[in-house]
């Protein structure tokens, strides 16, 4: 078979390989804690799962618009009016099944040989497999434990080139959890100033998830960007709804046409009860939202603690999303020989922070979307494995 070359260039995600490894190892009989998947182990609220059970009762199986169901769009324009102060049009708004679709459209459209594209390190891997796809070059940039893991405005505005078609963004960030102070957000987009030919998307998926009074300052509050902003966001981790594969993305109104074309050939549409559902999400009751973060952060201030008296590690305090990413190079190992050894050997799931991309050596992606108990007990694990070591 002749298959294409680029094909070569695409990575993974390593959390579902370790997924696969963690139950293999279940199915041998071994007792595995997962604190690799970056997934919140609720159910999704009870009125979501019945807006999408009524929604096929009321015969909605068929195509829906490409776009979205103008409802929906209309429910996220509001949410946002209602979260950040700022009036999106549903007419730029493209509903998706799931975060990814957003991603790779927006590479797609601006990624291409001979053109860079910047993105977080460490961050969410299919960043930068996306890009290497395009055939742009990946042009990293560099999350620092010193800064909280949040991104420096000058650093960014530094890197960039004629070449840079598209910045990527993610804050609060995974697998860091860092988040980014406004003052940044706004030294940034005023250098932008000097670069018009430079794109943003802004990955906000995580928006919702912010610890110790922080309050997300979204791309969207900018008016002098909007024209080159795509902001990526969903209801995956907010409202438990990883498995749905619903997200929502705002474009400029000059690209809108292209994305929908984009997915009329990719997916065609997003599946109607879950559009529905997603309105109920939106619309409805949000104290499961509330109660959720609350949990988060409660397993948050528990985890980073019992990570800072492990022998080796040292662990800053993550400021949003449900991950804990402590550096482990006091260990003396490297992060997937101990991301091995902790599955293996102690049956404690997690992620080396080199799958999170070149400067993730030294670190591993802990997520406490997990009860406390069973945080408690992996840690423990984790613990008497580095004791032996010694």
């Amino acid at each position: 078979m002749l298959l294409a070359e680029n094909l070569k260039r695409l990575g993974t995600e390593t959390a579902f390989e370790v997924l696969a490894r963690a139950a293999e190892l279940q199915r041998q009989g071994k007792d595995v804690i997962n604190l690799g998947i970056g997934q919140p182990d609720f159910q999704t609220p009870a009125h979501i799962v019945e807006a999408a059970i009524k929604a096929l009762r009321d015969g909605h199986h068929g195509y829906t618009p490409a776009q979205g169901i103008l409802p929906l769009r209309e429910s996220v324009a509001k949410d946002l009016h209602k979260r950040h102060g700022v009036e999106v049009s549903p007419d730029n708004i493209v509903i998706m099944p799931g975060g990814k679709p957003t991603m790779f459209f927006a590479v797609l459209m601006f990624g291409q040989p001979g053109m860079e594209i910047m993105y977080p390190d460490p961050g969410f891997p299919i960043y930068r497999s996306m890009i290497q796809y395009s055939g742009a070059k990946a042009v990293p940039i560099a999350l620092k434990e010193e800064n909280g893991f949040a991104f420096s405005a000058d650093e960014v505005l530094a890197q960039i080139t004629p070449k840079t078609s598209l910045i990527i963004l993610n804050s609060p960030g995974n697998p860091t959890g860092g988040a980014v102070p406004k003052e940044e957000v706004a030294k940034l987009v005023a250098g932008l100033a000097k670069h018009p030919h430079v794109t943003v998307m802004s990955d906000e998926i995580y928006s919702q998830m912010l610890y110790d009074g922080r309050e997300h300052e979204s791309f969207l509050r900018y008016p002098e960007i909007r024209d080159r902003l795509i902001i990526l966001d969903g209801w995956s981790k907010t409202y438990a709804m990883t498995g749905w594969r619903l997200g929502f993305s705002v474009w400029p109104k000059s690209i809108v046409d292209t994305v929908v074309r984009l997915c009329v050939n990719n997916h065609s549409c997003v599946n109607a009860p879950t559009q529905f559902a997603g309105i109920a999400a939106l619309e409805g009751p949000q104290d499961d939202v509330v109660k959720m973060v609350k949990a988060f952060d409660e397993r948050r201030r528990a985890i980073v603690p019992m990570l800072n008296q492990l022998p080796g590690f040292t662990c800053v305090n993550p400021g949003g999303a449900f991950y804990a990413f402590p550096n482990i190079t006091g260990t003396g190992m490297s992060a997937r020989e101990l991301q091995n050894r902790m599955l293996e050997e102690a049956g404690v799931a997690t992620v080396a922070g080199t799958s999170f991309g070149i400067h993730g050596e030294g670190y591993i992606r802990f997520s406490y979307a997990n009860s406390i108990e069973n945080i408690r007990k992996a840690i423990e694990r984790v613990g008497t494995l580095l004791m032996e070591k010694r």
